[in-house]
């Protein structure tokens, strides 16, 4: 735990960078603006000389041209960190400082992952599919590749691609070019970027990137809970302009359309609901009809009767099943999965 940014974390935030909110304004986040994480170094890949191993009950060896000889699909899917609002927890865990921007939703194309798996075999006994990606680099005192699993019926969804477009074009080196993993729903770590090999497991995988990281503990000892689904948020698109340093809002009186996007990984998003007074009275926003991205967020709007003074703008989702924002946010060792309502403070004048 740290009170000030320190000069690791620095260097961390400088190679990262969370998307503009202001960006919320686009349903399909322009590719330069899309959130980027990025675990070790960005590798340099031979697309001429790199392929794709299966190893199923049969191993398969696949280069770019097979891959794009394969069915075709594009899906619009939002993502986000599962640490996107760490640095306002308090105390604050020392990692990537995202705030609120750590969130981006791209038309990702590319081929199914089920038939492929499906041609390699997948025994009766395997219990997670494992995804290697060819960024390595020193976590936990090992050196490693970036690897994460996936439960066999979550790798078998029929949604989950291997992605070699982003938004119309070839992936970007820093998005995971030539192949990266894209599993709709879940937390930005499941979607292995720069993807080199992918095998079955018959045991749990055991690997840095499970067992130890991206699970929700409070206290070093503890095994944890291992993240997933992505937790339903909402944010606003910051209205009028902003104080330069603060970032504070500041707006004319009159009637303001506040508007943002909300989405979940648990289930659709079905209302959103707005406040001007920090969260201590709630009125429903229109949400967008629904246009069959069902893995994508959904935009909302709300007009608002601003009159002069200072207030704190917030806005709250809630899913199909059930699941809401809360207003304070839990905390945790590794500052996961906080989905705390947004609060923007703004000046109305005369």
């Amino acid at each position: 735990m740290a009170e000030g940014i320190s000069l690791e974390e620095l260097q961390l935030a400088a190679r990262n960078h969370g998307m503009p909110l202001e960006a919320l304004r686009y349903p399909v986040t322009p590719v330069g603006l899309h959130y980027l994480l990025t675990h070790y170094d960005v590798p340099e890949v031979d697309a001429a000389s790199w392929s794709l191993r299966v190893r199923g009950e049969r191993e398969l060896s696949l280069g770019p041209d097979e891959l794009h000889a394969r069915p075709r699909v594009e899906l619009a899917v939002t993502m986000e960190c599962a640490g996107n609002g760490r640095a306002r927890l308090d105390p604050r865990p020392v990692s990537q400082p995202w705030l609120l921007e750590a969130v981006g939703t791209a038309r990702w194309a590319g081929t199914p992952l089920r038939p492929l798996l499906e041609e390699a075999g997948v025994g009766e006994d395997v219990v997670e599919i494992l995804f290697t990606g060819v960024d390595r680099g020193a976590e936990g005192g090992d050196e490693q590749a970036f690897q994460r699993a996936l439960p066999v019926d979550e790798a078998l969804r029929d949604e989950v691609l291997l992605a070699y477009e982003m938004n119309g074009a070839p992936l970007p080196p820093q998005h995971g070019y030539p192949l990266r993993l894209v599993v709709p729903g879940w937390y930005g770590m499941t979607n292995v970027k720069w993807l080199t090999e992918i095998g079955v497991l018959r045991e749990p995988f055991s690997g840095y990137q499970q067992s130890w990281s991206y699970r929700i503990r409070q206290h070093e000892d503890e095994e944890g809970e291992p993240l997933s689904r992505m937790l339903p948020r909402s944010l606003l698109v910051p209205p009028g302009i902003p104080e330069f340093l603060t970032r504070e809002r500041l707006l004319p009186a009159g009637e303001v359309v506040l508007q943002g996007r909300a989405w979940s990984g648990l289930a659709p998003v079905t209302s959103v609901e707005v406040s001007a007074d920090g969260g201590e009275s709630w009125a429903p926003a229109a949400l967008e009809p629904e246009g069959g991205e069902p893995w994508a967020w959904r935009g909302w709007s709300y007009r608002w009767q601003a009159e002069p003074g200072s207030w704190v703008l917030c806005s709250r989702a809630r899913d199909e099943a059930g699941n809401e924002q809360p207003l304070e946010p839990a905390w945790n060792l590794g500052g996961y999965a906080n989905n705390a309502v947004q609060r923007v403070p703004a000046t109305v004048t005369g």
